[in-house]
């Protein structure tokens, strides 16, 4: 098959794969000469104890509705169990307020009485609860653990008044005075700001306008910050390098929509949209991601078997020999893997494999090929890199080396992307980022995902691909 020609990614300049090393990640204090002593403890979150104990005492509390004889130890036992495991963690920065905690605490208390009614159903039918008992042991346990919780809260926000959190701003100058002001007006936030670290300084201020790294060092030290508030996406994408030291020195990071909303978002600070922000370099996956990675990817191994052989063999019949398509590609922290695909063309050398972005021209192809690219079953193989663990099924699609380092040099952000496994699909994927689309987009999107990353998010990124599937439009 004749290869196309090279086409050049969106908004970079064709160069020679070999003038540059691939470095996805900064040196520290490379790129600003920032860098906090090593010995700065980090910032630790409010205890969980506090509210656990709430709660399980709200259960215990709400189990004494139970008459005598349905006192059985492994029923108190589960209603316990199942009001702790429904907690949810709670990082919105003011600390809660009882008439915010009303629903939620009503809803785990019914959800877990509805479990303990239907185990005591199937454990002993004779001696199903009876309406009365339930709706006074929710009731119960929800007006305890609402007390008890607000108990907890009033005491944090008790000590936040008393003591609040230092918090330097970053961003435009003018935005982020009208940040500080706010929170100023509005101490029960627990956020009192130190200092802005601006570009220039904009004009007299209270606040002092940090312009150097060593000011923001000195700041940092001096006033015991431990929250730093990123004024808009355009504040964090310039200041990057800064902020990853910031948040490797234990400083808590957010971002702060300072105009109007730009961005859904649950938590408010002195009334602007916020989010919390995962600035580390290495971004910790959990076990649960790995659990559903390995259990579908070797599901669907099982299942797409035939699919595969079949695939296999059109192809060596139709094309020859090398049916499977390899190329080094770049993981999580910048580590090199062997992705594989089905072959659907064959470049002309290993520069240009190394090199091109897309097929110019698709209709070239033999129709297999195109049928493979159009439906996306070249990709299938991937699923042996996600079993191996070289992937993760949903993360930042994974790029080649002389991309990556180009990509790494012309956008910001675009190197963070590499905090987490790379993964067959993503959220920037189902937004339509793929192909001959923006590089800036699609790093802007894949940095969202890794930030407010969730189990329930990669299911629900996992099943808007299937559906897209029945719409294949090619990679």
């Amino acid at each position: 098959m004749t290869a196309e020609h090279t086409v050049p990614a969106p908004g970079v300049e064709p160069r020679d794969p070999q003038s540059s090393p691939v470095s996805v990640m900064p040196p520290r204090g490379a790129a600003t000469g920032f860098r906090i002593p090593a010995a700065r403890p980090a910032a630790r979150p409010a205890s969980p104890v506090p509210l656990l104990i709430a709660d399980g005492a709200a259960a215990l509390l709400g189990a004494s509705a139970l008459t005598a004889s349905e006192r059985h130890p492994l029923l108190i036992a589960l209603l316990i169990t199942a009001s702790l495991l429904l907690r949810t963690r709670d990082t919105r920065p003011p600390v809660p307020t009882l008439l915010e905690e009303l629903p939620s605490v009503w809803c785990r208390a019914a959800v877990a009485w509805l479990a303990l009614a239907a185990v005591a159903a199937a454990y002993r039918p004779e001696q199903a609860l009876s309406a009365g008992t339930l709706l006074t042991g929710l009731a119960v346990q929800a007006a305890a653990g609402c007390l008890l919780r607000g108990a907890v809260h009033g005491r944090r926000r008790a000590a936040l008044l008393r003591n609040p959190h230092a918090a330097l701003l970053v961003g435009p100058a003018p935005a982020a005075r009208r940040v500080a002001a706010a929170l100023l007006r509005h101490p029960r936030c627990g956020v009192r700001p130190v200092g802005i670290v601006a570009a220039r300084t904009d004009g007299a201020d209270d606040l002092p306008v940090l312009t150097t790294a060593e000011e923001v060092k000195r700041a940092v030290i001096q006033n015991g910050v431990r929250a730093v508030l990123a004024v808009g996406s355009a504040a964090r994408a310039e200041q990057q390098p800064m902020l990853q030291e910031l948040a490797e020195a234990g400083c808590v990071m957010w971002e702060i929509d300072a105009d109007s909303p730009s961005y859904a978002a649950k938590e408010r600070l002195a009334g602007f949209s916020c989010r919390r922000l995962d600035m580390s370099r290495v971004r910790r996956e959990t076990v649960g991601k790995r659990v559903l990675d390995v259990v579908v990817s070797g599901a669907l191994l099982l299942v797409a078997a035939p699919v595969l052989l079949t695939c296999a063999l059109v192809l060596r019949l139709s094309d020859g020999p090398g049916v499977v398509f390899r190329q080094e590609r770049i993981g999580r922290n910048g580590k090199p893997f062997t992705l594989l695909k089905f072959r659907t063309h064959r470049p002309v050398d290993e520069h240009e494999s190394a090199t091109r972005w897309s097929v110019a021209d698709e209709n070239r192809m033999r129709p297999f090929c195109r049928m493979l690219r159009r439906t996306s079953l070249d990709e299938l193989l991937q699923l042996w890199n996600v079993l191996r663990g070289d992937m993760s099924l949903v993360g930042p699609r994974p790029e080649r080396p002389y991309f990556v380092t180009q990509f790494s040099q012309t956008y910001a952000g675009y190197a963070a992307r590499h905090r987490m496994r790379t993964g067959l699909t993503g959220l920037a994927q189902i937004h339509g980022l793929r192909g001959d689309t923006s590089i800036e987009d699609r790093s802007r999107f894949d940095n969202a995902y890794i930030d407010n990353w969730s189990l329930w998010q990669d299911v629900c990124i996992l099943l808007r691909t299937a559906a897209a599937l029945v719409r294949p439009t090619g990679s």
